[in-house]
């Protein structure tokens, strides 16, 4: 696709840019959305009542089969070339803050460093009572506890009615206000509070930048709607840039 110049000057001139990136950007990694992994044993379920606070005190060892499940999915994609090429951006401008609604650590894989994670990690077993992450489980249990409490571990993910983090909340506001360029790439521009986040980039000043195959309600806000995916937009990108 053609990118326009005024996003190639802008980008090279940029000392800060922040990246949103949604599920399509992991949708091409093969990786399916919330929804779509209702498939086969799980089609039964509806998502929401295997995502909350409830459901997990109400029936642990469900949950986790679920989460289990979903990680043996995860862990058979691999980061595709807009990963790729979100870690090589970082190797370019002098700040980018890398901000993800994903769940799987395929941005991490890929190389990028440091990435705010909205709703936690697939991957990652938290103590339900203390919060902390607890490494070394013992993952063979139907229900793994804590090595420090003895308490139920969980999924360490942000489940539906969960509040994001404090410390991911408070690095996308800093990044927002002080980032020169956003970068909303492959989400759906609706879930809140990272919806948010463009517009207050753009209200800092910053040029709005959109990577997304279809048009979302953030579009029409955007300088700058580059259609097409991620996995062949940022590369081309890339390439312009280091010319």
């Amino acid at each position: 696709m053609s990118i326009p110049a005024a996003v190639i000057d802008t980008l090279r001139q940029s000392q800060h840019v922040l990246v949103l990136t949604g599920s399509g950007a992991s949708a091409e990694s093969g990786v399916p959305t919330f929804r779509d992994a209702q498939t086969g044993l799980w089609e039964q379920y509806d998502p929401l009542d295997l995502a909350t606070p409830e459901a997990f005190f109400e029936d642990p060892a469900l949950i986790w089969r679920w989460y289990r499940w979903r990680r043996e999915l995860v862990s058979r994609a691999q980061p595709n070339a807009g990963h790729v090429a979100l870690a090589a951006l970082a190797e370019i401008v002098p700040q980018l803050t890398l901000i993800t609604q994903n769940v799987d650590g395929l941005h991490q894989r890929a190389g990028s460093t440091d990435v705010v994670e909205f709703h936690g990690n697939l991957f990652e077993d938290r103590c339900h009572s203390e919060g902390i992450v607890v490494a070394d489980a013992d993952d063979t249990a139907e229900v793994p506890k804590c090595n420090a409490c003895g308490g139920m571990l969980r999924p360490g993910v942000v489940w539906f009615g969960e509040a994001i983090p404090s410390h991911a909340l408070e690095a996308a506001a800093t990044a927002a206000a002080t980032c020169d360029v956003f970068l909303s790439i492959g989400t759906s521009s609706v879930v809140w509070p990272a919806a948010g986040l463009a517009e207050a980039a753009r209200a800092s000043g910053a040029m709005v930048i959109e990577i997304n195959p279809d048009v979302t309600p953030q579009s029409g806000q955007s300088h700058h709607c580059l259609q097409g995916k991620s996995g062949e937009v940022l590369p081309e990108l890339i390439d312009y840039l280091t010319l």
